[in-house]
């Protein structure tokens, strides 16, 4: 069964009783990796900006350094 994690009531939802779409992170595959999805997206969020500063510092180049 999956699950939801509706950032609205800071509550995870099964299928059964899932908010609308857009105020909801999922599907995960357990309760528990619902219960985490605000952390699982900061860490996601954190590596995004990381690649975005090292790709600026790259002057946007491939990684092999041919433009």
């Amino acid at each position: 069964m999956p699950y939801w994690y509706n950032v609205d009531t800071a509550q995870v939802e099964t299928d059964e009783r899932r908010s609308r779409d857009a105020t909801v992170l999922g599907p995960y595959d357990t309760r528990e990796e619902a219960a985490a999805a605000l952390e699982h997206a900061r860490e996601n969020t954190e590596r995004w900006e990381q690649e975005d500063r090292d790709w600026d510092e790259r002057g946007a180049r491939p990684a092999g350094g041919e433009a």
